[in-house]
């Protein structure tokens, strides 16, 4: 499993929010490209961007940043989400240099899209689904679906779906721990591979996945808990590395 860590990108700064609310703002740098740095001299295997101006305007607004990062670090596996609707923005990030784009909103309003998309850009489309009782949210969290978490989920497994990342709103940016149970869920009813998001405090909630023993999960993202210092990358790396 990866410890992937999150920059999340509003009005160029890297930032937070809690439960994805847009005036609930800590701003931990005003320089994304140093704070990528810093994961990676932490060794992390992977980054997770996301645009939240761009999850709201319904475009990209931050992608001069995704694309320095990407350009710094070559060789380094970056998903980012954020106001992806068009093959053209996919294949503005992929010629920048992204190795994954994460569909979310798009995805659960026009399913076909994701077809489309991984059609044009094989392997390297996620799909991002955030849920609030189990049932999928969009729209940078602002409205809530009748669709069930699993049920969408399936209705991909067909169409050369990289990962799903799963982030569970009443405990994203909280630090109150993971919702373990609904990820691994997720993971044991479809056959697409789950990165866990949203509510990652300690190590003890990495610890947690793991012994959850859901062979889909293959990634966690962490951004509050490795910003506070409750969480270190390269520890929580090396005990993914060494369970088994």
């Amino acid at each position: 499993m990866l410890i992937i860590p999150a920059i999340d990108l509003k009005d160029g700064a890297c930032v937070r929010l809690r439960q994805g609310r847009m005036e609930d703002t800590t701003v931990f740098s005003d320089d994304p490209v140093s704070m990528a740095a810093k994961w990676v001299e932490g060794g992390c295997r992977r980054l997770h961007l996301v645009d939240l101006n761009g999850a709201f305007e319904g475009e990209p607004v931050n992608g001069e940043v995704v694309t320095a990062i990407a350009k710094k670090y070559p060789q380094l596996p970056i998903q980012i989400g954020g106001g992806i609707r068009t093959l053209e923005t996919i294949e503005h990030y992929v010629r920048a240099g992204v190795s994954y784009v994460i569909i979310g909103t798009k995805a659960v309003k026009e399913p076909e899209f994701v077809t489309e998309a991984c059609k044009a850009f094989p392997g390297k489309v996620i799909v991002g689904l955030d849920a609030k009782d189990g049932f999928v949210a969009t729209d940078g969290w602002a409205e809530v679906s009748e669709l069930q978490v699993i049920d969408l989920a399936r209705r991909f497994e067909n169409d050369g779906v990289s990962a799903i990342v799963y982030t569970d709103i009443a405990k994203d940016g909280m630090m109150q721990g993971c919702n373990v149970e609904a990820t691994a869920a997720l993971a044991n009813a479809t056959r697409i591979p789950v990165i866990a998001s949203g509510g990652i405090h300690t190590i003890k909630d990495i610890q947690a996945l793991l012994d959850a023993r859901a062979s889909g999960i293959v990634g966690a993202i962490t951004g509050r808990a490795i910003y506070e210092g409750t969480l270190d990358v390269a520890e929580a790396q090396a005990l993914c590395d060494g369970f088994k």
